[in-house]
């Protein structure tokens, strides 16, 4: 199963070695990991995507929270969560019309378009992990050069418990 990890923690040097260790040491892989300063600058928020059963997960959140520099760990239920990864994406154009098709396909997925040069347009698209894929995908027929991915940020929706 896929899990959402949203973890509180202290801002303090050396919080995220503690975190990745953890889940080393556990034998335990991080999908994707993104961390910034909250609103309030003594905490930071770190957004885990990892995979694991019920009982994997429910393991690695008890011991998060059983560290000491850690505030509030939650799994997050997607559905009753806002999350979205930002890519950027540099793909190959071969022709006038690879350029126009991938402006469609940028389009289409509410990507914005940089960087137009005679080879190559970098695309940069906020979504979800999956459409982000599905965006890959349909990219990989012209040639991707090259990709950034910046893992995930969520939020649990309020009223969502």
């Amino acid at each position: 199963m896929w899990a959402i990890l949203s973890i509180l923690v202290e801002n303090k040097p050396g919080i995220l070695f503690k975190v990745t260790h953890l889940f080393r040491s556990r034998n335990f892989n991080i999908d994707s990991i993104s961390v910034g300063v909250t609103e309030n600058p003594e905490y930071s928020r770190m957004t885990i995507t990892t995979y694991g059963d019920e009982k994997q997960v429910t393991q690695i959140v008890k011991q998060l929270d059983k560290m000491i520099d850690t505030v509030e760990v939650k799994q997050l239920d997607e559905h009753k969560t806002v999350y979205r990864e930002l890519s950027i994406f540099k793909i190959k154009v071969s022709n006038a019309n690879d350029s126009m098709e991938i402006n469609k396909l940028a389009n289409a997925y509410g990507g914005k378009v940089h960087d137009v040069k005679k080879d190559s347009i970098m695309v940069e698209l906020t979504a979800t992990p999956d459409q982000i894929t599905a965006f890959e995908e349909l990219a990989l027929q012209f040639g991707i050069i090259d990709v950034a991915r910046t893992g995930v940020a969520a939020l649990q929706r309020s009223g969502a418990s």
